[in-house]
């Protein structure tokens, strides 16, 4: 079964990896249903491990194969990779304003509340399957650093932070007064768009090719947003700061050393 997914188009490939970034937003969001307490540590050692695995994701698997694409197409490097990142960066931006005007505005009610809880998240998780999209169609071009296995495990990166993601929607519906029920169901939505903007990132990546670099840079610069605003403070709000960083480190080397060594 394995070889039969490794064999198909990427446009394919993409959306299996879609399928499966939604599928742990859904286990994240099912912690409602069946757990009163999550462990802590457990929870925070992922986000590191995901930090570091996406760190090391967005320069070996996104930035380097951009680099060598603009090369290939002897165009300028600096511009579109820089501008490219930094859009990635601003649009998560703007997605987190919006998530810290529910939390400001106290007057809000708890439909309005909810609703920017999941639109905020939603909206977050867009660029994020974008970039697991852009990782598999970039594979077409045979770019040095752009390989099947660092779009698997970029979406491995992605597929481990969703997981508290998820909860991170359904459990503040719970506190808002919705049912376990109804809080898990909003919360596995918020992942729906990623299987979707997956195959949007990758069929752009495959039938515009003078996108790509901007594409992979975008994706490079909004998985950085994650992993500076989201990823690394929340693990370190953890007793255990120095043990989180370990794991940080310990993502980035083995998302480093397969891409090197197999990418």
């Amino acid at each position: 079964m394995i070889n039969e997914i490794m064999s198909l188009n990427p446009i394919f490939q993409a959306l299996i990896a879609g399928l499966f970034t939604y599928g742990i937003t859904i286990l994240g969001a099912s912690l409602v249903l069946f757990m009163k307490k999550i462990n802590k540590t457990f929870m925070d050692s992922m986000l590191s491990l995901a930090a570091g695995i996406m760190i090391a994701a967005s320069f070996f698997s996104l930035i380097l194969p951009a680099i060598n694409t603009l090369e290939e197409l002897n165009m300028v490097k600096w511009f579109p990779l820089s501008i490219g990142f930094m859009l990635g960066g601003i649009f998560l931006y703007f997605g987190n304003k919006i998530y810290e005007l529910k939390s400001k505005n106290k007057n809000n009610t708890r439909i309005k509340r909810s609703a920017l809880i999941i639109l905020s998240i939603t909206l977050h998780n867009i660029p994020e399957g974008m970039a697991v999209g852009v990782a598999f169609g970039s594979i077409l071009y045979g770019i040095k650093g752009a390989s099947l296995l660092s779009a698997w495990l970029i979406a491995l990166g992605i597929g481990l932070q969703n997981f508290p993601e998820g909860s991170a929607v359904s459990i503040p519906l719970r506190r808002e007064g919705f049912s376990r029920k109804k809080a898990f169901f909003l919360g596995q939505l918020t992942g729906i768009v990623e299987p979707i903007s997956s195959v949007i990132g990758a069929v752009l990546v495959m039938k515009v090719r003078f996108l790509m670099p901007l594409l992979l840079s975008f994706a490079a610069g909004a998985m950085i947003y994650v992993v500076t605003m989201e990823l690394i403070p929340e693990s370190q709000t953890n007793k255990k700061k120095d043990l989180m960083a370990i794991f940080t480190i310990i993502g980035f080397t083995i998302m480093m050393f397969l891409d090197i060594t197999l990418g």
